[in-house]
């Protein structure tokens, strides 16, 4: 069973004082709005190349845990740098060797738009709950945070 089929199963948000009922679903719209907030240039979210990879990765995440057309579209996008990455005929990368290439493709070019280390963000948070591992870590802390952050 991958990180991805637990998180999935396992994360129910309970109806909190503050924020009352959010799901996973209500935290990736959330993620979502900022992260195309940010990318169309509001005053109020400010992307830079890290943050745009790291709003990406929380998205990605998250929408897996969420499923449904979420889930689909991530995946979806997350084919593309998956199949090029696989497809380069530089034998079995295997999937951790894939979240470590988006890893590096998103966090260490000079990227003057900030569209591409979200969109790679986003294929690496799908990939890293798949890939397992210390990529593993990274998704349990993403649903964790959400679990809080849903008890609010």
């Amino acid at each position: 069973m991958s990180i991805t089929t637990i998180a999935a199963t396992d994360v129910v948000i309970a109806a909190g004082p503050v924020l009352g009922s959010v799901g996973i679903s209500g935290l990736t719209l959330a993620t979502g709005l900022l992260l195309l907030l940010g990318l169309r240039g509001s005053d109020r979210v400010n992307l830079n190349r890290d943050k745009a990879g790291g709003f990406g990765i929380g998205f990605g995440t998250l929408a897996v845990a969420a499923g449904d057309l979420w889930g689909s579209v991530v995946k979806g996008i997350s084919e593309v740098p998956t199949s090029v990455i696989q497809g380069s005929g530089l034998g079995n990368i295997g999937l951790g060797g894939i979240a470590l290439a988006l890893t590096i493709m998103t966090f260490f070019p000079k990227w003057k738009k900030m569209i591409w280390p979200a969109l790679l963000g986003i294929s690496a948070g799908v990939v890293y709950g798949q890939a397992g591992g210390i990529w593993g870590i990274g998704v349990g802390l993403v649903l964790k945070l959400a679990n809080i952050v849903g008890a609010l």
